[in-house]
């Protein structure tokens, strides 16, 4: 494929919607909640946002540098700015890590769908907690999650084949400021609950004797994940940002987007939590198996339910074609395939490996920690490394300052973080999902 008739993005609110898609997802509205609820609440708020800037910003602008300086895929990009080097696999182990988080990534994903439509028919109507929670167990059991993971690889197929300015771009243009609506609305009217109040406390309020190296861990790795960092989604998607956008602008932008959805996330849940009596560290099962309770018991309910079943569907898929699109690049200008043979070609390997994962929780779950605790750190200490230490301080202010257009006044700043802090940082991410560091 001709480097020059490479697709890129049209405007500046495409790049960070489409980059804010990639990093919004189940991680905000599913995870993030359940273990900012685990960690005390508002103490791990404060510590998770310290590390989202001095950690989260630097690693994604990393990887806006290499993918846009490149202007190729998460492999291709390494093996030509560093051609005759090992460094390649850090593009390698990107890809793989796509194949395996998409796999297991969009069975959850088709979770929401089946929710959606439970929502739909009222299916939660009457149902006591256990009821509910029964009904989560039994559904994994069936083939239901196999169909549901199936339509949702064709809906990430279909934008994605489509392109990246008509295809990703077009479409997360119109499912951001969607998302954003629908939080919104559930957000206020968590807070209109009677005794919400002690849930917005719980949030925003620090209690730092809360503050544990265990929470501090657990924050770092959370906004490690929650950014997409690692996977080269930045790496391919900034790929397609033009020479004329502000690479540090973006990267703030996004992770702002990001950070937002994500306490907008917490906003929506944990005053309903707390107003209805339930405990806030409820683990994975607080969306699936906890807030169906509430919305059955909350006026407007079935409304709310199946608003937030929506935004869960509309938040995974906007990082399923980020995800994706990183297999596909690389398929179609590595292996010189059409676009459209390699997103099918794509679709359909992820597609054999989640039918495996869906049927087998072993299968997800070795998917899962193989991916999330190897080789997305992995990935991303040697992003960091690569740029602080081998790219070199002149070629990464030009490419950030746009050949010196922009000023870049805190260049300085990034690339102590990037040299110094954040390999360390990413060290204990790793050391710590591997088991090695236990608090």
């Amino acid at each position: 494929m001709d480097i020059n008739q490479r697709d890129s993005f049209g405007s500046k609110f495409g790049v960070i919607a489409a980059a804010a898609g990639s990093a919004i997802g189940l991680g905000n509205i599913w995870r993030f909640p359940y273990i900012l609820g685990e960690n005390g609440g508002g103490a791990f708020l404060l510590v998770y946002l310290l590390f989202v800037v001095g950690i989260g910003i630097p690693v994604m602008l990393s990887e806006f540098t290499i993918g846009r300086s490149a202007q190729r895929n998460a492999v291709g990009s390494f093996i030509k700015l560093a051609p005759g080097k090992p460094w390649y696999l850090v593009g390698v182990m990107g890809v793989g890590a796509a194949f395996m988080i998409l796999a297991f990534y969009t069975v959850v994903a088709g979770w929401t769908l089946e929710y959606v439509y439970q929502s739909v028919i009222n299916g939660f109507h009457g149902k006591t907690q256990l009821e509910i929670g029964q009904m989560f167990d039994h559904f994994r059991e069936t083939s239901r999650p196999v169909i549901w993971f199936a339509i949702f690889m064709l809906m990430t197929l279909g934008i994605v084949i489509a392109g990246v300015k008509n295809g990703i771009e077009k479409y997360t243009k119109i499912l951001m400021p969607i998302l954003l609506l629908i939080l919104i609305i559930i957000s206020i009217r968590s807070i209109t609950l009677p005794g919400s109040s002690q849930g917005l406390k719980f949030l925003f309020y620090p209690d730092f004797s809360k503050i544990t190296p265990k929470v501090i861990l657990e924050a770092l790795g959370q906004a490690f994940f929650s950014l997409s960092i690692g996977m080269g989604t930045l790496i391919t998607y900034g790929s397609y940002i033009q020479k004329k956008e502000d690479l540090m602008n973006t990267a703030v932008s996004v992770t702002m987007a990001d950070t937002l959805i994500a306490v907008l996330a917490g906003v929506a849940i944990f005053p309903a939590v707390f107003a209805f009596g339930i405990p806030p560290a409820a683990e994975e099962g607080l969306v699936y198996k906890t807030l169906p309770v509430i919305f059955q018991q909350m006026p407007g309910g079935y409304l709310f339910s199946l608003l937030f079943f929506v935004l869960l569907a509309v938040a995974a898929v906007t990082s399923t074609i980020s995800v994706l699109e990183v297999i596909v690049a690389y398929f179609s200008e590595e292996l010189n395939m059409s676009r459209k043979a390699a997103t099918w070609l794509g679709t359909i390997s992820v597609g054999v490996l989640g039918i495996f994962a869906s049927y087998s929780g072993k299968v997800f779950d070795v998917l899962n920690f193989t991916s999330a605790n190897i080789l997305l750190p992995v990935g991303g200490l040697f992003i960091v490394l690569f740029i602080g230490w081998y790219f070199g301080r002149k070629r990464t202010f030009a490419e950030i300052s746009n050949e010196g257009v922009l000023k870049a006044r805190l260049f300085n700043v990034y690339l102590f973080l990037v040299r110094f802090i954040a390999p360390i940082a990413i060290a204990l991410v790793f050391l710590n999902g591997i088991g090695l560091i236990k608090f």
